[in-house]
């Protein structure tokens, strides 16, 4: 499990490991996500404001973590903090 001082050295460190945009969570994105899950235990990951338009944020960082085998840590804005289980 990440620790609360990895979840902060995310959000003030780290640029997005992947950024989602209008094409949404298709199978390259979702293979991505787990690549990255798989280097990192904790990743950043962006939506673009054109993703949003036709699901909010929040549902969409739920269906990429049940997608990916992950959970949701945190969201400020469009940026959502995964962490692998």
């Amino acid at each position: 499990m990440p620790s609360k001082d990895d979840i902060a050295r995310i959000w003030a460190d780290e640029k997005p490991a992947v950024r989602i945009g209008k094409e949404g969570l298709d199978a390259g994105i979702i293979e991505e996500v787990k690549r990255q899950l798989k280097r990192q235990k904790v990743i950043k990951v962006k939506f673009l404001r054109s993703m949003t338009l036709s699901k909010n944020i929040d549902e969409l960082a739920a269906e990429l973590a049940a997608k990916t085998s992950s959970e949701v840590w945190g969201r400020r804005g469009f940026v959502v903090v995964l962490a692998r289980r």
